[in-house]
């Protein structure tokens, strides 16, 4: 084990799918000589030259387009997806054709390509660079959904979606480009549709996506000041989800707060609140609880930016109430 960077976590995922797989592409904009503007793939180019590396025009309708082509003819794509807010410009791309080929084909073809982009708000880029979209994609049957939330996690996830025969979508937090982690030196993958246990509790189940997982780490130490036991589920996957491992927490701890950094309305925590409701209702001594970004478009302005997401504060509030049955 090591200590690296989530954006070093990446650049050595993909360099080692790249190595094993010569049908491996990889494209985007900037993604070549500048390495993406937040640097995550500096340095592919030199060892896998342009004809594997592609730098795009900015057309990302265009680019998404050739990808799905290239998918379905041979080769194993994967598409860099400046900003996770440029998923409506390739909704088309992804929703009818890469999502739907292996249907209409009967069976006959695939579309193994993989989507990076980013998501989430406080890094003061405003309301068109800032939206965290993941669960419009998750809405799409035939599209894999994946939301890592620290180095160890990002390279496992990603190259088991490399591996995937399946269009796949992973959706990385922009603020955890500089985040470290420890990570295997050794190959390793974490299987799709797998959640994790990070921590054992009794009294109450978090359940975290993306970054939200590091909110809910930060809840579960007030709150064991407190004297009350949280257990914390990384989703790791929201499409497929585990919903096996989360349901039996919450039959265990009776209480359960869903935290997700994509608006509360017709979201994720809203899914996944209720299929707890379906399969452990009898088991709840509180209502499943959930805690997303207001309904709102972000704010460009720092102060108000900042209320607009879930907090360990909102989350700790949030438990204690349940625990004290304040509904």
């Amino acid at each position: 084990m090591r200590e690296i960077t989530w954006s070093t976590a990446v650049n050595e995922a993909i360099a080692e799918e790249m190595r094993n797989d010569k049908t491996i592409l990889l494209m985007g904009e900037d993604v070549a000589e500048a390495g993406t503007p937040f640097k995550v793939l500096s340095g592919l180019v030199e060892e896998f030259g342009t004809d594997r590396i592609i730098d795009t025009p900015i057309s990302e309708p265009g680019f998404v387009g050739m990808a799905v082509g290239a998918a379905m003819t041979g080769t194993r794509p994967i598409v860099d997806l400046m900003f996770g807010d440029f998923i409506f410009l390739v909704m088309d791309q992804l929703a009818n054709q890469a999502a739907k080929q292996h249907y209409m084909s009967g069976g006959k073809l695939n579309v193994p390509m993989v989507i990076r982009t980013n998501m989430g708000a406080t890094r003061r880029s405003a309301a068109q660079h800032s939206q965290s979209l993941h669960a419009i994609v998750a809405h799409i049957p035939g599209v894999k959904v994946l939301m890592p939330s620290t180095p160890y996690e990002v390279k496992g996830l990603l190259k088991a979606a490399i591996r995937d025969d399946n269009p796949v979508v992973i959706f990385e937090d922009k603020l955890s480009y500089q985040m470290k982690g420890m990570v295997p030196e050794e190959e390793y993958i974490i299987p799709l549709g797998q959640a994790n246990i990070l921590q054992a509790g009794n009294d109450i189940t978090l359940v975290a996506t993306s970054s939200m997982v590091q909110v809910c780490e930060e809840a579960a130490e007030v709150l064991r000041s407190k004297n009350i036991s949280a257990e914390i589920i990384d989703v790791r996957s929201i499409v497929p989800l585990d919903e096996q491992t989360i349901v039996d927490s919450v039959k265990k701890t009776s209480r359960v707060i869903v935290v997700d950094e994509g608006h509360q309305s017709y979201g994720i925590t809203s899914e996944i609140v209720s299929r707890i409701s379906e399969q452990a209702f009898y088991y709840l001594d509180a209502p499943p609880t959930r805690i997303g970004a207001m309904d709102v478009p972000i704010p460009f302005s720092p102060a108000l930016e900042d209320l607009t997401v879930p907090t360990s504060k909102r989350v700790v509030d949030k438990a204690i109430d349940l625990i004290n049955n304040k509904f």
